[in-house]
C-alpha cells in the first residue's frame, strides 16, 4: 500500500488533493476534525463535503478526526503508516487574519504547533517522503502596499515600469511589517518547513499561495473570497468591501492548478523550496470586478456596501510571479482564470446553498 497523508482533508486544496492522488491510485489518510465549524460557524463546516469524499473515493479513503495539535496522536498516526507514506500534503490551518485577532494563542498553536508536529512526525517515521505545505501570501505582509500602484477605474495596478510588473517574487522581504497574527502564525511555521528541509535534507516546500479557491470551498465572511462572494451574490445576502476604494487586487487560483503545481513537486521533488503561487497574470481580480462577474452569473445586482476602513495589513494590490515554479517545473501552466472559476463556484454549488436554506 502506498499512502498520502493529507491535513484539512475536508477543505479546499485538502479535499482537492484527495480526489486528485486518489485516482491516482493511492491510499489516502485524511486527517481533519472541522476546525473551521469551531473558526467560522456551522456555515462553514466541511462535514458535507468530508461526505462527499467518503461516498465517492470509498474504501481508499481513511478518516482520521485528529487534531494537529495532538502531537502524540499525529506521531501514532504516521508509525502506524510509515513505510508506506509517499506524500505529506498539509493544508490544515486556522485561515484568517481576522480571526486570528480573537484568539491568537489557538491560532498560533494550529498554524506552528501543529506543522511542527507534522514535520517531527515526517523526520521521525518517512524523512524521505516529500512534505508539501499550503503556506500564504500573507507571510510578506502589507509590503507590497509599499510598491508604486496607480489607481485606475476598476482597480489598482502597478506602475508598469517596475520590476514586479509580472508578479511579486519571492525576495520580497518578510521583515519589517505588519503581518497580522495569522501572518505571522504563518510565517513560522513556513520557516519551519523551510529548516526541516534544510537542516535535516528532507524535501519540503512552501507555497505561498494568493486566493485559493474553487467550487469544494465553503467559504464564510472571514475566509474563502470569491466562493463567499459569488454566495452572497446568488442568495442576494449582504456583503461589506473593506478599504481601498474597492479596488484591491486579488490573484485567484483554482484548487486544480495547484495540486497539479504539488503534483509536479511531488514527481520532482526538491529540498527546502519556497514558491509563491496564485493566478498571477492570468487570473487576477480587484473587488470591484468580482462583483460585476458575479451579477452577470447570476443575473440580478448584488447587495453590498462599502466600509472606508481597510482590514489591517491587508494587501492593496497582490499577483504573484510565478516564473520560479514554472522555471522548476515547465510542463505546468495555469488552466482557470477568474470568470471560469466563479462560474464553476455557482454551478457547483447553487442547489445546495438553496437547500441550506442560508
Amino acid at each position: 500500500m502506498s499512502v498520502v497523508i493529507i491535513t484539512g482533508s475536508a477543505g479546499l486544496i485538502g479535499s482537492e488533493a484527495t480526489n486528485y492522488f486518489a485516482k491516482q491510485g493511492f491510499d489516502i489518510i485524511g486527517i481533519d476534525n472541522d476546525m473551521r465549524r469551531v473558526f467560522f460557524g456551522d456555515d462553514a463546516s466541511t462535514t458535507w463535503n468530508r461526505k462527499r469524499l467518503e461516498e465517492s473515493i470509498g474504501s481508499k479513503y481513511i478518516h482520521k478526526s485528529i487534531d494537529i495539535r495532538d502531537t502524540e496522536g499525529i506521531y501514532q498516526l504516521f508509525a502506524e503508516y510509515a513505510k508506506d507514506i509517499a506524500l505529506i500534503i498539509h493544508t490544515a490551518a486556522q485561515p484568517s487574519h481576522d480571526w486570528a485577532a480573537k484568539d491568537p494563542q489557538m491560532d498560533f498553536t494550529v498554524n506552528a504547533n501543529g506543522t511542527l508536529n507534522l514535520l517531527e512526525a515526517t523526520r521521525r517515521h518517512c524523512p524521505q517522503a516529500p512534505f508539501i505545505f499550503t503556506s500564504t501570501n500573507k507571510v510578506y505582509g502589507d509590503t507590497p502596499n509599499r510598491l508604486p500602484l496607480i489607481e485606475q477605474e476598476t482597480r489598482w495596478e502597478i506602475d508598469p515600469s517596475h520590476a514586479y510588473n509580472g508578479g511579486i517574487p519571492e525576495e520580497m522581504s518578510i521583515d519589517h511589517t505588519m503581518h497580522s497574527l495569522f501572518g505571522a502564525s504563518k510565517v513560522a511555521a513556513d520557516v519551519l518547513v523551510q529548516e526541516y528541509g534544510r537542516y535535516f535534507n528532507m524535501p519540503t516546500a512552501c507555497f505561498r499561495g494568493g486566493c485559493l479557491t474553487g467550487p469544494n470551498h465553503s467559504g464564510t465572511k472571514l475566509h474563502g473570497f470569491l466562493a463567499y462572494l459569488m454566495k452572497c451574490a446568488f442568495l442576494k445576502t449582504p456583503y461589506t468591501v473593506f478599504g481601498y476604494k474597492g479596488k484591491q487586487v486579488r490573484d485567484n487560483i483554482h484548487s486544480q492548478d495547484l495540486i497539479r503545481a504539488f503534483d509536479a513537486f511531488f514527481q520532482a521533488p526538491r529540498i527546502s523550496e519556497v514558491y509563491n503561487i496564485g493566478g498571477g497574470r492570468h487570473s487576477n481580480c480587484s473587488m470591484i470586478e468580482a462583483i460585476t462577474s458575479c451579477e452577470e452569473i447570476v443575473g440580478h445586482k448584488m447587495d453590498w456596501s462599502y466600509a472606508e476602513q481597510n482590514r489591517m495589513g491587508d494587501h492593496i494590490w497582490w499577483v504573484s510571479d510565478l516564473s520560479r515554479f514554472q522555471s522548476h517545473y515547465p510542463d505546468w501552466k495555469l488552466e482557470y482564470n477568474v470568470p471560469q472559476i466563479l462560474q464553476e463556484i455557482y454551478d457547483f454549488n447553487k442547489d445546495r446553498w438553496l437547500k441550506e436554506g442560508v
